[in-house]
């Protein structure tokens, strides 16, 4: 008896302890299933994340990094060692390691539920949807009849009917998540192909989980067609269950967490384990406990800070560490040396043509009759090809009910690896949007010949904090009546992450063309944009709110593009650092000042970098309240010529008085060249530049005489301390507007913010001043520096420029 026991234990050995009792006790922790499951969870992290910096140059969405992880970590690479196979994964611990992979899978495709509205796929457009039927259909159909090749070759003994309807599903899916991060990344989601291709998709997405609770109802062992109706109209029947008791339940508790106020802890937890309930239910019935979490986060109301606060409450624990586990779970189970011989390789050759030419083809033939041109029909069939997680969960649900062997398993796993990883480089080289060209215009500054015509300005923001003072900004920027006014598209910056939730802001962006929209509809509104609304309904202003989605690493493409689509004279930026309580300056951040620094580089007109300091207080001022002192240090050059014209157009609003302080060397001196170093240094050593004084002398002419109301005066300086002391004495005003490139010295020894220039940089720093915002101008210089991200079709009329510079 008790050499059988022996032997059975041999045979299944006894289940992993949760916790040894460490390493000094003789016990190796790696024997036991906490510690083990850590170190597995941290080497899939780190690896993981280490390809994903390698792919980033390829521009690769992270999904990839993590499917290759999983293979290569996998029996496929380092898995070929039996040592590192049994050490890290051995066969025992798989049962933890694939029920931690499950549960994260579970509440992300609660996420993914979450971030998908319903509503918005009735207003799909008929072209969107018919790219998505057909997109779904013909690969589906052409699944069918691989599978027919595959049950003769590489397959046989698999179950007819769910075989068929796994290889039909596994080739039509579209991953909308990845396909929106890829559209992001490429700068696509404003154009037709980037919005037809998200609806689609959006679409595909739905229809993928109607054929994979299908394909499941199908499968499993058993199966009798008696059985699978029975599972079917189960599923049905809990669909209705959540529809008309579970969403209402829910929407009591949205109704009861109202904007503004924390979600309660019950509302949080209650939704969580109804969750993980629906996942037990659907599991019970037979379809796969992911069913029931992806229902309960579609049923969730999308409307206020509930849906939100849930996403947040979760999804970085689950994206960032337990859904790597599920693409490791499938790597191990992924063994590329079972694809070996010619016929094999040549099968795989066989699915990755079928899926392309179904896919592709399919998308193709309905965009080219709905009159879309070749090169957009084309990009759109190979976004639509873009596999993801969703292949990944009907594979490894195939292979769990023994529809698929390791060969099929493997070829598939390979064929959504490779159809994700062309559509990058292949959608680059194929389709070149039109916003890399666009209409070159007029006017590209402030200053300019005609002064009746219109001013444009893309105003920027980051958060609530920078509205009140942009805002009041703006309505100092107005000038008067007899002009043909102010149009001010303001536009709110926001980052697209890493993160699920940022599909979600897509995804609300997705009706008119991404990631740049007009938000006429309220209850889609963003909240920050609404007070840029109430703007224009006080004043004369005309206010056209915009948002941009995208990485903070390329989201000055998105600016600049803007301000050539919209022929804007100037883009007013924050500064990348706010005022604290005490007057030290305190930074945001660096991605946002390295924004401002490319914006400077690449814009296709002015720049202006706002410094605020409260301008105006924390809240609107009403235009007949305006009451703001603006002073205009002037030292000479095209930079300040810029800053004294958006200087003179305040000055026609009634409420505000305009100082411009002229600072001068002495006769026959320069600004430009400095001696040595310290606060009392010389600053009269060089020679004047005639031709750069003769046109500022032109230019205060002109002033002077359009502008009686604007009050001149001259300084005269001969060291940088009468600059700085002069510039303090005045530093109770409200704004100082300056030029960023002066021809002068720096004022500050030091200096981590070279776009402001000498003067800026001492305007802005803590020691200057508490009170006074600053604006820091450049004028648009076509034969400078300038590198712009919109090339014009043709070259301006050089008679028409405003300025040539000097």
């Amino acid at each position: 008896m008790s050499t059988n026991m022996t032997d059975l234990t041999k045979v299944c050995p006894p289940p992993m302890k949760a916790t040894s009792n460490g390493a000094f006790q003789h016990e190796n922790p790696l024997d036991y299933a906490l510690p083990l499951a850590i170190l597995q969870i941290c080497l899939v992290v780190a690896f993981t994340r280490l390809l994903s910096l390698l792919l980033k140059p390829l521009r690769q969405p992270r999904v990839i990094a993590e499917i290759i992880g999983g293979i290569l970590l996998g029996p496929s690479a380092f898995g070929r060692s039996e040592k590192f196979l049994h050490t890290v994964f051995p066969p025992r611990s798989m049962t933890v390691l694939d029920t931690l992979a499950n549960i994260g899978l579970l509440f992300f495709l609660f996420l993914v539920g979450l971030e998908l509205d319903i509503r918005s796929l009735r207003q799909t457009g008929k072209k969107a949807l018919g790219i998505a039927l057909v997109g779904i259909s013909v690969p589906f159909l052409l699944g069918i009849g691989t599978s027919v090749v595959l049950q003769h070759t590489i397959s046989k003994g698999a179950p007819q009917a769910p075989f068929l309807v796994f290889m039909g599903v596994a080739l039509s899916i579209t991953a909308f998540p990845v396909l929106a991060r890829i559209l992001a990344e490429l700068k696509l989601l404003t154009t037709d192909a980037g919005r037809i291709a998200m609806s689609a998709a959006a679409v595909n997405d739905v229809a993928a989980w109607v054929l994979l609770a299908l394909a499941i109802s199908l499968s499993g062992t058993n199966t009798t067609p008696l059985i699978s109706l029975w599972v079917l109209l189960c599923g049905v029947a809990f669909l209705l269950f959540a529809i008309f008791v579970l969403r209402p339940l829910l929407a009591s508790m949205a109704r009861r967490s109202p904007e503004g106020e924390p979600v309660k802890e019950t509302y949080i937890c209650a939704t969580l384990t109804l969750v993980l309930a629906a996942g037990f239910v659907t599991d019970a019935i037979g379809i796969h406990a992911l069913f029931g979490a992806f229902v309960v986060g579609i049923i969730v109301p999308k409307d206020g800070p509930f849906a939100g606060t849930l996403i947040e409450k979760i999804e970085d624990l689950v994206s960032g560490l337990l859904l790597p586990l599920y693409f490791v779970s499938s790597g191990l189970k992924t063994n590329v040396a079972t694809i070996s011989g010619a016929a094999s390789w040549g099968l795989l050759g066989l699915v990755i043509l079928t899926a392309c030419v179904g896919k592709i083809g399919g998308t193709c033939i309905v965009a080219l009759i709905c009159k879309m041109p070749p090169r957009e029909a084309t990009t759109l069939g190979f976004l639509m090809n873009t596999k993801g997680l969703v292949e990944l969960i009907v594979l490894n649900i195939g292979k769990d009910r023994k529809v698929l062997n390791d060969q099929t398993f493997a070829v598939l796993v390979l064929m959504a690896l490779f159809t994700t990883f062309i559509t990058t480089p292949i959608v680059i080289a194929v389709y070149k949007p039109a916003r890399l060209s666009g209409t070159p215009y007029k006017h590209r500054t402030i200053k300019r010949r005609e002064n009746d015509t219109e001013l444009r300005i893309l105003g920027c923001f980051h958060s609530t904090r920078n509205i009140p003072s942009m805002i009041n900004l703006i309505e100092s920027s107005r000038g008067t009546n007899k002009r043909r006014g102010v149009c001010v598209y303001a536009m709110h910056l926001m980052e697209l992450s890493e993160r699920s939730s940022a599909i979600s802001m897509v995804h609300k962006a997705r009706k008119n063309g991404l990631p740049f929209w007009n938000n006429r509809n309220r209850d889609n509104a963003d909240q920050m944009v609404i007070a840029f609304e109430a703007c224009q309904q006080l004043s004369s202003v005309s206010i056209r709110p915009m948002t941009a989605i995208s990485n903070f690493n390329t989201i000055h493409e998105d600016i600049c593009t803007s301000a050539q689509q919209k022929q804007v004279a100037i883009i007013i930026l924050p500064f990348h650092m706010h005022q604290r309580l005490d007057g030290s300056m305190e930074s945001l951040g660096q991605s946002i000042h390295h924004i401002n620094q490319r914006v400077l580089l690449h814009a296709p007109c002015s720049v202006g970098i706002f410094v605020d300091r409260g301008l105006g207080g924390t809240s609107q001022v009403s235009a007949s309240d305006v009451s703001f002192t603006i002073i205009v240090p002037f030292f000479g050059g095209h930079d300040d010529r810029e800053a004294l014209a958006y200087a003179l157009r305040m000055a026609e609003h009634p409420g505000i008085m305009v100082f411009v302080v002229r600072f001068m060397a002495h006769a026959g001196k320069s600004l430009r060249e400095v001696a040595s170093s310290g606060a009392n240094t010389k600053i009269g050593l060089g020679t004047e530049d005639v031709n750069d004084r003769s046109v500022d002398e032109e230019f205060l002419a002109q002033s002077r005489e359009s502008h009686n109301s604007i009050s001149f005066e001259e300084k005269v300086v001969g060291a940088k301390a009468d600059i700085v002391a002069a510039l303090k004495a005045m530093n109770k005003c409200n704004l100082f507007v300056v030029g960023r490139t002066p021809p002068i010295a720096s004022l500050v020894d030091k200096s981590d913010c070279p776009e402001l220039g000498p003067i800026g940089s001492l305007l802005a720093s803590s020691e200057f001043s508490t009170t006074a915002s600053v604006l820091v101008i450049q004028q648009y210089n076509s034969n400078g520096t300038h590198h712009p991200v919109v090339e014009d079709n043709e070259k301006p009329d050089p008679n028409d420029a405003t300025e040539m510079p000097v």
